[in-house]
Order: C-alpha cells, then sequence, then structure tokens
C-alpha cells in the first residue's frame, strides 16, 4: 500500500456509497467470535471485502470479512464482521485502512469489541471490559511515515483514546441493562502467538487488565482521524501465570459467543443513547 492513502480511501468510499448512499452514525467492528452480533443489524447492503478497491482480506478462524451496512436501534451503522490483524502478514497502514474507509464514508464515532486473555485476577471468563486506556507492545504503528496531514495532525495528542463520555453512556447503558460491565486496561501484543508466563507476569506488572493483538492499531488510525472511540474486550481465556492452563481456540470461540448476547444488549444501548 503506497504512503498516499487518500485517493485509495476515497476510492474504496465511493465504491461503498454505490451500494449504499448514507453516512453511517458509527462504525462498529466485531471480533473474533463475535461476528454473529451482525445478525442484529437491519441490514441494507452487505459487501464482501473482496469487493470492496484496497480492502485486504482476513485469513483468521471465525472472521468472516464483510462490510454490512444497515441500522442498529434505528441508527445509520457501517460494520465490520471481521478484522485484519498485525500478525497476517499486512502492514499496519492495511490493518487500519478499513478505520480510515469507515471515517470517510462519515462515521465519527468508532466502537471496538475483540476477544482477550485476562491479565486481572478478579476478571472471569466472559466478563465484558470497557477499556480506558492502552499499551502498545506491538512494536509498530500505523502512524509510521510521512504524515498526510489532511488525513490528521503529525502528533495526535493520546490524553483520552478511548472518549470519556461514550465511556460513560456505556456504563449507564450497562446499569439499565443490568449487565457487569468491568473497566480495564488493554495491552496489545503482535502475537501471533499467545504469551508466556514470565510475558503474563511483566504484562501485569506494568498495568495491564486484559491483552489482545489488536484494537491498538486501529484506535490509533480513529483518533488520528479525529474519529471518537469506544472499546468492549470479552474475556475469552485467562493468562494468570499461577494457573496457566494452554489455550483452546475451540473454548475461547464458545466463550466468545455464550457473551455475544450480552455485548449485543451493550451496543444496541449505547448506538441508541449516541
Amino acid at each position: 500500500m503506497s504512503n498516499e492513502l487518500q485517493p485509495m480511501i476515497r476510492d474504496a468510499a465511493d465504491f461503498i456509497r454505490k451500494r449504499w448512499p448514507h453516512a453511517p452514525e458509527a462504525g462498529i467492528i466485531l471480533g473474533t467470535g463475535l461476528g454473529d452480533l451482525s445478525e442484529e443489524i437491519a441490514a441494507e447492503a452487505v459487501i464482501p471485502f473482496e469487493e470492496i478497491p484496497y480492502f485486504p482480506q482476513p485469513s483468521v478462524e471465525s472472521h468472516k470479512g464483510e462490510l454490512v451496512l444497515g441500522t442498529l436501534a434505528g441508527r445509520r451503522v457501517a460494520v465490520l464482521r471481521g478484522r485484519i490483524h498485525y500478525y497476517e502478514g499486512y502492514t499496519m497502514k492495511q490493518v487500519t485502512f478499513p478505520v480510515r474507509v469507515l471515517g470517510a464514508l462519515g462515521a465519527g464515532r468508532l466502537i471496538v469489541t475483540n476477544a482477550v486473555g485476562g491479565l486481572n485476577p478478579l476478571f472471569v471468563l466472559g466478563d465484558i471490559v470497557a477499556v480506558t486506556d492502552h499499551i502498545n507492545l506491538m512494536g509498530d504503528n500505523p502512524l509510521v511515515g510521512p504524515n498526510e496531514d489532511a488525513l490528521g495532525p503529525r502528533f495526535p495528542d493520546m490524553s483520552e483514546p478511548y472518549d470519556a463520555k461514550l465511556l460513560a453512556l456505556a456504563e449507564r447503558v450497562a446499569l439499565e441493562e443490568k449487565l457487569a460491565l468491568r473497566r480495564g486496561v488493554f495491552v496489545a501484543v503482535a502475537g501471533p502467538n499467545l504469551e508466556t508466563r514470565a510475558e503474563y507476569r511483566f504484562l501485569r506488572l506494568i498495568g495491564g487488565d486484559v491483552v489482545g493483538m489488536s484494537l491498538v492499531p486501529e484506535n490509533l488510525a480513529a483518533v488520528h482521524g479525529g474519529m471518537r472511540v469506544l472499546a468492549f474486550s470479552v474475556v475469552t481465556d485467562m493468562g494468570l501465570p499461577d494457573a496457566l492452563e494452554p489455550a483452546d481456540i475451540r473454548k475461547i470461540l464458545k466463550v466468545a459467543a455464550e457473551a455475544a448476547p450480552k455485548l449485543t444488549r451493550l451496543l444496541a444501548g449505547v448506538v441508541k443513547e449516541m
């Protein structure tokens, strides 16, 4: 992908507008095991990633790779059913290209979901965590390289990477829906391997509550582009170094699927009240 993103973003956005001529009020990214949430969308158009100019293709199980356009709780949304991960071999600019396109379509807010490992011993499988901050240990950043000033500033401020008003709204909706909602700091790693005991211990020591292989690149691109970001992580496995069990992708997907109805209610409530 070239350094000149604007023409590519414009081409992708123009292609999508021909199929769905609306501006979404929010963009939503559905993570590992959470793609079925898109079934709650009143879809008006569904576009496979492979049809959209310059969109990379996901290769990971449970990431279908399609853009669902329609309404959720009466509001127009653009939903990425599946995401691109850095560990798949894509560049950071490719990983974040769909986020750039959502912004170009008019989405001023981005809601991101993902499956994570729990580092906080007070968390349990199936917990939903509202991300309050993050630590980037991925070793790369989508903003590296020449800055395209039309997309955002050279040095974006990160004092509030996850929007405080959206966080407050999410907590109010969770209370109204009688849903438990944790708060936590997300640590991003490159993957694709899961962490060793020593690494889990280190990540907890530096302040992490959950760990995953996504979210941060998308957040950086969104904040750079002026979008307000809200993120929900579902704890699908535990990274407790003194009680560590081998990872089982089938169990991770099962836990994510069981948490999906709760997350759907939360997402719908937040979107409705935005």
